[in-house]
């Protein structure tokens, strides 16, 4: 078939990411992308190129996380949902697949996120919970918390707040949209929305938190270590294991197809 029959497919998917190393494909371990691809090749009977929403490391989970594959195969999107999974392991799922514009991608298209980070805050840990929440067993006071965490809206440069690697470079700025912290029984989540992530931005943004509860840092100064642009006046980068990628925004058109 030719380019003009090529479709470009937006797909909803969920997965459990305690046993896999993230979202891209790694040399000597098992990445989500791996698996998910191996899955469409199956179905498609092509190894196709498909494009993530976002890296997630390893042992970060998704409620929601998006792909968008270009492909010229003829299947409806109600049928590739279930045949994916059935060739998907029970920890990861479709929920959902459409048609979008040929110019849309799972990354670039995407106009904000939405993050939950989970803290189990009881003096025994839940062994229910290992790898789904941090273990947190000193009291925590939500109203405190949730107090610092109101400086972390707005537009700022994150410098502070980010892992600087081989990919964080240029504009270290983003736009905080949604940043507040409850607490439903002995689980507190910490919840955050922007328009876009740096590397570990909010394990560390939850670790800042956990120096908050623990009086090392006043939720007061939150701004000034933001404006700081240091790194090292932040706190600790919290475990991977409580942070779960929770909505994705692609705006106002959704990535819809035109007619």
């Amino acid at each position: 078939m030719g380019l003009e029959t090529m479709r470009n497919l937006l797909l909803t998917i969920s997965y459990d990411g305690k046993r896999y190393h993230g979202w891209q494909i790694q040399q000597n371990a098992v990445a989500v992308q791996e698996v998910f691809q191996n899955a469409l090749q199956k179905v498609l009977g092509v190894l196709p190129d498909i494009k993530g929403c976002s890296r997630t490391d390893s042992g970060v989970h998704a409620y929601e996380y998006c792909v968008s594959v270009k492909t010229d195969h003829a299947i409806p999107c109600e049928r590739l949902v279930g045949a994916l999974n059935h060739f998907l392991p029970e920890d990861m799922a479709v929920h959902a697949c459409r048609e979008v514009g040929e110019d849309f991608h799972a990354r670039y298209s995407c106009v904000g996120k939405e993050y939950m980070y989970k803290i189990w805050n009881h003096p025994i840990r839940d062994p229910f919970l290992q790898g789904y929440a941090l273990h947190y067993w000193y009291p925590l006071d939500v109203e405190r918390l949730n107090r610092a965490a109101q400086g972390y809206l707005g537009r700022h440069d994150f410098t502070s707040f980010c892992t600087v690697d081989s990919r964080e470079r240029g504009d270290l700025t983003r736009c905080v949209t949604k940043s507040q912290v409850t607490r439903q029984g002995d689980m507190v989540l910490f919840t955050v929305a922007a328009d876009g992530f740096l590397y570990n931005m909010v394990r560390i943004m939850v670790g800042t938190l956990l120096r908050v509860a623990q009086g090392k840092i006043q939720p007061e100064q939150i701004p000034e270590i933001l404006a700081a642009k240091n790194r090292k006046l932040a706190g600790p980068t919290a475990p991977p294991w409580g942070l779960y990628l929770n909505k994705v925004d692609y705006g106002a058109g959704d990535g819809e197809k035109k007619a």
